[in-house]
């Protein structure tokens, strides 16, 4: 699917985000979607974004009925956008709990690393892709000038990648 170095990539460009949009569909007899924030737990990306959850939670029982998920993270300050989907799952491994639990976990989780709703979605990624603009706005608005004016043109206002199974 992807190599280190773009795993590495693509983590550089979420990790300080930390909140993303998870999409998933309301439930089979429905082509609705729903998106909501979930923050990432983790400290360092191998395909596999994991999220704490509450295992009564409508998204649990939507993952549950379809597996595909899609992820948002945007940055606009920076103009770094990343969108990723992938398959997710529920899951209670207390492992998983352990690693990454945190202070701010327990703020959402009364009964701590024992609570009976605890639980975490993880998310193994299959596909995606990002942008990141690294030139300033002025640059930005130049290229755009340009592209204008020159109707071949396309502006260059960035870096643009997909990446993973189509």
């Amino acid at each position: 699917m992807s190599s280190p170095e773009h795993k590495q990539k693509i983590w550089n460009l979420i990790k300080d985000i930390k909140v993303g949009m998870l999409v998933s569909k309301e439930n089979n007899e429905s082509d609705r979607l729903r998106a909501r924030p979930m923050s990432l737990v983790q400290d360092a990306y191998d395909g596999t974004l994991f999220f704490y959850t509450d295992k009564n939670d409508a998204k649990v029982y939507e993952v549950e009925s379809d597996r595909d998920v899609c992820l948002t993270f945007a940055e606009p300050k920076d103009q770094v956008y990343v969108s990723l989907t992938g398959k997710a799952k529920v899951t209670h491994d207390k492992d998983l709990i352990e690693k990454y639990w945190s202070p701010w976990v327990g703020a959402w989780f009364e009964g701590g690393k024992e609570d009976p709703n605890l639980a975490i979605l993880e998310v193994k990624i299959n596909k995606g892709e990002h942008w990141n603009a690294e030139e300033n706005k002025f640059f930005q608005l130049f290229e755009i000038a340009k592209a204008n004016l020159i109707e071949e043109a396309t502006p260059n206002i960035g870096e643009h990648e997909e990446f993973g199974t189509r």
